[in-house]
């Protein structure tokens, strides 16, 4: 794919993780040109300022952040800004016929009563939110594809979802029963200074916080519920541990079906993810490390079966950067332009 017919693409805010993230897959990307990099604090500063290791590639600085003249530029916009932010600058975006993909939970939530309630926002753009497709591919790929908004998911959910739709859809735990034991690197906390991540607090010690309270449980208990049918609640514990990338979900949940047998599984999920090509579903008795998914856009998946307590245990391994965030939302652009969804992603990560 050469440069003719490239789609323009900006990115406002682009100085976090996320947003750097963005930049450097997206440079890389052969179906786009990156016009746009907004920001407001960081407004009129070199993007090089930022991030020096970019100097030798990125040579644009920091625009104020202007939907109007944005619109104007960009095919797409990726909105990469903290909540409550993206929901005032996308009704603009998507009625100047953009494609808008927003990183934030703003427009993750069916109900936005249950947005409201659980991040404190009112919101007054009901009819564009209503037109907003949760962006985890391996469940909702054809309404991605025909969608102009993507609200893509966070890196908890995407570990947590994965790690469970199979057995959801296909009837075969007690949803109830389901505890999401999930662990993620500090880089999710974001690049703001929080006394919490300094190295002196975070480093060789390990905890849990949002115990019962987490925002991202109604996000995740959404699509589950979608995908038994019927109402769901989880019990989901996020903790932070001392390393910068990654997320590992730990899932336990009791079988309808006390027979199955850990093959049993492997086969179920194989099948449900056999045209997923961003899940891989591990061999047997083989179990995923975060250190697997650094740095590419892959879902880990092992699993195992206690026949002692009849429950099923699955454990998701990804990047909270790149298929927690960045690398998800460029695979959704890949949907939404009729490209292969794995166009420009990286297949192999860093290892060790």
């Amino acid at each position: 794919m050469g440069d003719i017919g490239r789609v323009s693409v900006g990115i406002v805010g682009a100085s976090g993780y996320g947003g750097v993230q963005l930049v450097r897959l997206l440079m890389d990307h052969p179906g786009v040109e990156l016009v746009y990099l907004g920001g407001e604090s960081s407004a009129g500063k070199p993007f090089s300022e930022l991030y020096p290791h970019l100097a030798h590639r990125v040579n644009q600085r920091i625009e104020p952040v202007d939907p109007e003249k944005i619109a104007a530029r960009c095919q797409v916009v990726f909105l990469s800004l903290p909540n409550g932010l993206a929901c005032e600058i996308a009704p603009i975006l998507v009625e100047k016929g953009c494609k808008v993909l927003d990183l934030s939970a703003d427009y993750r939530f069916a109900n936005l009563e249950t947005y409201q309630a659980w991040y404190g926002k009112q919101r007054t753009d009901e009819s564009v939110a209503a037109t907003a497709v949760y962006g985890l591919p391996e469940l909702y790929r054809d309404r991605i594809a025909e969608s102009q908004l993507i609200g893509c998911p966070g890196c908890y959910p995407t570990a947590s979802l994965l790690a469970l739709s199979p057995l959801l859809k296909q009837g075969l735990i007690v949803p109830e029963t389901a505890i999401i034991d999930a662990k993620s690197g500090t880089s999710g906390g974001g690049r703001q200074a929080k006394t919490g991540l300094l190295l002196a607090e975070a480093d060789n010690s390990l905890g849990a916080y949002g115990v019962g309270r987490h925002r991202h449980t109604p996000e995740i208990e959404q699509i589950c519920s979608d995908l038994a049918g019927h109402e769901v609640t989880v019990q989901f514990t996020p903790h932070l541990i001392p390393m910068v990338r990654g997320i590992l979900a730990t899932v336990y949940a009791t079988l309808r079906d006390p027979g199955l047998i850990r093959d049993d599984l492997i086969t179920i999920y194989t099948a449900f993810y056999r045209n997923s090509p961003w899940v891989t579903v591990c061999d047997s008795g083989v179990y995923p490390q975060t250190k697997w998914a650094c740095g590419n856009n892959f879902c880990f998946i092992g699993i195992e079966v206690d026949p002692r307590t009849g429950r099923v245990i699955v454990m998701s391994a990804i990047d909270n950067l790149i298929k927690g965030q960045a690398g998800q939302a460029i695979q959704c652009l890949n949907l939404m332009m009729g490209w292969d969804e794995t166009l420009g992603l990286p297949q192999v990560g860093f290892y060790p």
